[in-house]
């Protein structure tokens, strides 16, 4: 049975797949993490204890342990939704709406107009 963090990782490959994410995907999330995002979205840019504060005042249903939020985080993090600066309890994170992916069209593009590049024109 996948878990939670395993659902979450496919359908945002799934959205990658059609050009990156887009705040419209933030309403698909599964709520928890939707939560965290609406949160980051009024603020933007928000330290991890201010993360644990508006956690621990969330209705107790909708909150998460540390290690639950410290994965969350992880993965929003891992998957372009959120940048994060510094480490643990320093860490600062900020809202990442337009995701920059590197591009493998760009790799096929060069190797095939250096392969043509290479040969010989043809003597006449």
């Amino acid at each position: 049975m996948p878990g939670l963090f395993d659902r979450l990782d496919k359908e945002i490959k799934e959205s990658q797949k059609d050009g990156g994410i887009s705040p419209l995907d933030i309403a698909k999330l599964p709520p928890s993490l939707r939560k965290i995002m609406r949160v980051m979205l009024r603020e933007l840019q928000m330290s991890y204890p201010r993360m644990c504060e508006v956690m621990d005042t969330m209705p107790e249903q909708d909150r998460l342990t540390r290690t639950e939020l410290d994965s969350a985080l992880s993965n929003l993090t891992e998957q372009f939704w959120l940048t994060r600066i510094g480490e643990r309890e320093k860490a600062i994170y900020k809202v990442n709406l337009r995701r920059k992916e590197g591009s493998t069209l760009a790799a096929g593009i060069w190797s095939s107009l250096d392969s043509k590049l290479k040969r010989k024109p043809p003597t006449g």
